[in-house]
């Protein structure tokens, strides 16, 4: 069994407009990979916190997903030495 494991750090802005989201995986060789998602409240709109969080944490995880599989392309390409291409 391995297990990898993802935290996501929030942080919000003075303005409280924008919130900002970061996903960092770990595998369970200690390989690290990170990225960052953003949201942004239009100053007509209501503050509600969980809304800004979950939007950018929502752009953090899909960059994260993103990164994660343009990682395996190049490792294939690495074993098989032909480009792939990868949907995802």
């Amino acid at each position: 069994m391995r297990q990898w494991t993802v935290d996501i750090v929030i942080d919000e802005e003075e303005d409280e407009r924008t919130t900002r989201a970061e996903a960092r995986l770990r595998t369970h060789a200690g390989e690290q990979l990170s990225a960052r998602g953003t949201a942004y409240r239009h100053p007509n709109d209501r503050e509600v916190p969980q809304i800004g969080d979950e939007l950018a944490t929502a752009r953090a995880l899909s960059e994260l997903s993103h990164r994660l599989v343009l990682e395996a392309a190049e490792d294939i390409e690495q074993v098989t030495h032909r480009p792939t291409h990868l949907e995802g």
